[in-house]
């Protein structure tokens, strides 16, 4: 039988799908590194923003050539270095990092990049819900050993953030708005006491579980869900916020979007065949209906939902796999009802405004003597 280590898997953690970028990295910049940093907090920036120029190692560094002797170091998000540097400055204080901003805002990304580079796992994961509970904050118990041997060491099951503690490296909260009240309330202690206490092992030497150096929280928060479950003063006292924007150069999301898509669709086994000009269309239909104003200046009505460089990602990969699969597939027909799919999520009216972009900016532009927005205008009826 195969194992599920020896199998593909659809996608890699950020630790693994850029391992030779952190080894060279991490032998590359030999400057001062906080307590349990994999890397240096200036060589954790250029694996996320990516290298200027080509880094060069000299031979001594090289590890007897195990590692390359030149290597440019490519870019992972798209956003302020600024924002990247102030993120990284909090993670070597030790102090939590919320990283917050609309959904599809590579929030998450960022998060299980910084933890990659940092601590070299980005994998210490808690994903909030309504329903987590605070064992997921702290940790549970193995029942069937509890009964067996009672509360011992070898029965206590270690939540992620316990076992980032215990290592000192990043634990990830995902939504923590998500969580209810007083399961977020559990991080306070464990953000200003640096320590989690186990009150069933009391008189042993496992009662208390102290944070290592390194260990530290990224949490991350939609701003849709405000009023979800709203975090406690004394939470937020804990964190730094650093708000991550959508990405405000056209042509850098447009870049974004058909790296990405090309990667989901080769991942399926067939090559990206959506062309420049239907990929130029499509993203400048998702800013201008996100910013509310087109690139012309024309006011657009915005839909309800949030019309994020990640749904145009998922977009693109699909116009590109039904190019790739679907006989007479062509990307830009196929358009406007993908469209429609991603814009009417969440509120039904959402499907008028969609139709009146057509009949405002489309139609204009198809008017202006554009072949591209005129083909998109003939095809309003597909959004019916």
């Amino acid at each position: 039988m195969t194992s599920t280590t020896d199998q593909a898997r659809q996608v890699l953690p950020a630790e693994e799908r850029y391992a030779a970028e952190l080894a060279f990295l991490a032998a590359h910049d030999d400057g001062p590194r906080p307590p349990g940093w994999a890397l240096t907090p200036n060589a954790v920036v250029t694996f996320v923003c990516g290298s200027a120029d080509t880094l060069t190692l000299t031979p001594a560094r090289r590890r007897d050539g195990a590692l390359p002797a030149k290597l440019v170091i490519a870019p992972k998000f798209v956003g302020e270095r600024a924002l990247v540097e102030r993120c990284v400055v909090t993670l070597a204080g030790e102090r939590g990092l919320l990283l917050v901003g609309e959904p599809g805002t590579a929030k998450s990304m960022l998060s299980e990049l910084l933890a990659a580079a940092v601590s070299g796992t980005s994998e210490l994961t808690v994903q909030g819900t309504a329903g987590t509970t605070e064992d997921a904050f702290r940790y549970g118990w193995n029942y069937a050993l509890l009964l067996a041997q009672g509360p011992t060491p070898q029965a206590l099951v270690a939540s992620p953030v316990l076992t980032a503690m215990r290592s000192g490296r990043v634990a990830r909260i995902e939504e923590v708005t998500r969580c209810l009240p007083e399961v977020q309330d559990a991080l306070v202690s464990i953000l200003s006491d640096r320590r989690v206490s186990i009150p069933e092992l009391a008189g042993t030497p496992d009662a208390t579980a102290p944070a290592a150096p390194g260990f530290t929280v990224i949490a991350t928060a939609n701003l849709r869900d405000r009023g979800v479950s709203e975090m406690s003063a004394a939470l937020k006292r804990r964190f730094n916020f650093e708000t991550v924007h959508p990405i405000a150069d056209a042509a850098a999301e447009t870049e974004l979007v058909r790296g990405q898509a090309t990667a989901a669709v080769q991942r399926a086994g067939a090559a990206f065949g959506v062309d420049d000009a239907v990929l130029d269309a499509l993203v400048t239909v998702f800013r201008d209906l996100r910013t509310g104003r087109s690139a012309e200046g024309w006011d657009v009505e915005r839909p309800g939902t949030v019309m994020s460089t990640a749904e145009a990602v998922h977009v693109a990969a699909s116009l590109g796999l039904a190019r790739a699969y679907l006989a007479g597939g062509d990307a830009l027909d196929l358009m406007p009802g993908h469209l429609l799919g991603a814009v009417r999520k969440d509120d039904p009216a959402d499907h008028a405004r969609l139709l009146g972009y057509w009949d405002g900016p489309v139609r204009r532009r198809a008017e202006d003597g554009s072949a591209l927005w005129r083909r998109l205008w003939d095809l309003r009826e597909n959004l019916r």
